[in-house]
């Protein structure tokens, strides 16, 4: 298993092996998360808009249009 290194300064060098593996890039943020039995998570915080696309799958099998999405923020702003 990598190993990591923590300086005089508290930060921590995480092997390019995890980097890889995790998807992090320089300039990404990270939780350290304890779990039950005291481990410590590392968990990417940082998520690229662009990897979001085509998680929601539309109801009409076609893009959405502006007027569609304006007239749905329509409908739920008046409680439909």
């Amino acid at each position: 298993m990598p190993r990591g290194t923590v300086t005089s300064k508290g930060q921590i060098t995480i092997p390019k092996e995890i980097r890889d593996q995790m998807g992090l890039k320089p300039g990404d943020r990270v939780d350290f998360i304890k779990d039950r039995a005291g481990r410590i998570l590392l968990k990417p915080i940082n998520t690229d808009f662009r990897s979001l696309k085509g998680i929601i799958k539309s109801p009409f099998n076609r893009p959405i249009t502006l007027e569609e999405m304006d007239e749905a923020i329509a409908r739920g702003a008046l409680g439909e």
